[in-house]
């Protein structure tokens, strides 16, 4: 199941160092740590002193109730959701609402929360629900608005849907016909090849396709589908009942929104004075809260005792935010870092799964939990896959490529192997020909130069255009080369594409639906057999 285990780089120093646990400061700004199971307990004691400071559990339990009954009704949700009524706590992880899921990452997500509630459950001897929060607040809709399979030719397929015209809004809030869902059912089964799970996983997504108006409800739909039976709880954020929820937080946000800007700022500086530079901006007098203005979703800046736009165009006094914050909270989102927060306040969060971008966010966030009495949750690096199968197994051992040499040297890889068939020394013939036409010239130039001494530069300009021509020559000479070899080298860059697309992890890139039409539900079944391990580094999975 697992091929072999992998350290790859995060992208993110901070992670680094917090996964590793290679820096002190760093692990300070967290305030607790995955691996170590005392700070599991302690976060479990906070969180049952510490009830009155965030939402009724009976009440979140019957808004997650509604919601569930809906797009997720599984007996084992429903009983993690009577769980959380009871004062049970919550691993939770989240993402935006991609189209077919998304990339992989997503997937690899909700995998780690499962095994990460479970494991908990196990170690601390009471039940750890898993929740997957759904960013239906986001607006970005370009970002979510396609996913990626790989085509025929060893090239990606882009499959996207448009968004409609209309106010820049939430994604859970920007309506799709059932024309345009029905057409990206048509684009998806066109660009998956036929097999035996083809059918029914067509006939799934377009049930779930009629029953959607939005990305986020497909996005739902689909994740309670694949996960529903393992009691992973959902719920979207831009849900107008989270929203009154949340209608509390959002008042104190505003009411203290000065000293979370401030805290904020010192989480920033100790960053650097560690010698780490902030993931995100922390910019003076932002609001670090959205609002909806007529749909459109506005970042808030503070300017003279008001709330503006970024371009100073609009502008609404405190009072008239801080009474929409109570009566009206659908009216408010969060940001990156408000996020966590809001999170926190509405759900029972002993542990987040987060990507390593997120862990590099939340570094910014733990004196702001403070200023509102609040604790940092238990930081948990997500899981991280890459699906090896048999085809591309075949082709690795063909080839003598390792999976490092795919991810971080394929380039090199593949010349060299088209060089090592090279009888001719294409080349060192090209080579050759470039150092003789050279020395060749430097005669020239000095009979040019003799004669007018301006004449130099032209002769040098002669010269690159002579090069050009040469090296021109020799890339065609060399696609005709290539040419011979086309059936290895397409094997080559399926290799690449499959593992490692366009130079990024293959979790960050390929959608899940061209796994599940190829072998069913059962490499999820495998990714959720092993159990969750944050210094387990990439896991290479065979299906």
């Amino acid at each position: 199941m697992i091929i072999d285990t992998v350290q790859l780089p995060f992208g993110q120093p901070v992670t680094e160092a917090y996964i590793h646990r290679s820096h002190p400061g760093v692990e300070a700004l967290f305030g607790s740590h995955a691996a170590e199971h005392t700070h599991w307990k302690r976060r479990m004691s906070w969180l049952s002193e510490n009830a009155h400071k965030r939402t009724d559990a009976r009440l979140l339990g019957d808004t997650l109730q509604t919601y569930n009954t809906r797009y997720n009704n599984e007996a084992a949700v429903m009983a993690n959701i009577d769980a959380i009524r009871s004062g049970a706590p919550v691993i939770v992880t989240g993402q935006q609402a991609g189209l077919w899921t998304g990339p992989m990452l997503v997937i690899h997500k909700a995998v780690t929360t499962i095994s990460a509630a479970k494991e908990a459950s196990a170690r601390l001897g009471s039940i750890v629900v898993p929740v997957f929060w759904i960013a239906g607040e986001d607006h970005d809709f370009d970002e979510v608005n396609h996913a990626y399979v790989r085509g025929e030719a060893a090239a990606l397929t882009r499959l996207a849907v448009q968004r409609p015209k209309g106010a820049r809004t939430a994604v859970s809030r920007t309506k799709i016909t059932q024309e345009t869902f029905t057409e990206a059912v048509q684009l998806l089964s066109t660009a998956l090849p036929d097999t035996s799970f083809k059918p029914e996983l067509l006939e799934k997504l377009g049930q779930f396709a009629k029953q959607s108006e939005t990305l986020s409800e497909l996005f739902a739909y689909l994740l309670g589908w694949l996960f529903g039976s393992q009691g992973l709880i959902l719920l979207d954020a831009d849900d107008a009942a989270i929203r009154k929820l949340e209608a509390p937080m959002f008042g104190q946000m505003l009411a203290r929104n000065d000293e979370l800007e401030s805290a904020y700022f010192h989480s920033a500086s100790q960053l650097r004075e560690h010698g780490f530079t902030p993931a995100a901006d922390v910019t003076q007098g932002s609001a670090n809260l959205f609002l909806f203005d007529e749909e459109e979703r506005i970042l808030l800046h503070k300017q003279e005792g008001q709330y503006r736009n970024r371009k100073g165009t609009k502008s609404w006094p405190v009072e008239q935010l801080r009474e929409w914050a109570e009566h009206e909270p659908q009216r408010f989102s969060n940001n990156v870092l408000t996020r966590p927060i809001m999170q926190d306040y509405v759900l029972p969060v002993l542990a987040a799964v987060l990507g390593p971008g997120e862990v590099a966010y939340w570094s910014l966030t733990g004196e702001a939990f403070k200023v509102l009495g609040m604790q940092m949750p238990i930081v948990v690096p997500r899981m991280s896959f890459t699906l090896v199968e048999d085809k591309t197994s075949k082709y690795m051992s063909k080839y003598g490529l390792s999976f490092e040499e795919v991810a971080f040297r394929f380039k090199a890889c593949r010349e060299a192997w088209l060089k090592e068939r090279d009888e001719t020394g294409i080349e060192a013939g090209f080579a050759a020909a470039l150092a003789g036409i050279e020395a060749l010239y430097e005669p020239v130039k000095a009979l040019t130069v003799s004669v007018e001494n301006g004449l130099g530069d032209l002769t040098d300009q002669n010269l690159l255009r002579i090069k050009d021509q040469i090296s021109y020559l020799e890339k065609r000479t060399m696609d005709a080369h290539a040419k011979k070899f086309g059936a290895a080298l397409r094997q080559l860059d399926w290799i690449a594409l499959s593992l490692w697309p366009e130079g990024k992890p293959q979790e960050r890139v390929l959608n899940m639906m061209e796994f599940y039409n190829s072998y069913g539900r059962s490499w999820i079944d495998k990714l959720l057999d092993i159990p969750y391990d944050q210094q387990s580094g990439h896991h290479l999975i065979s299906i």
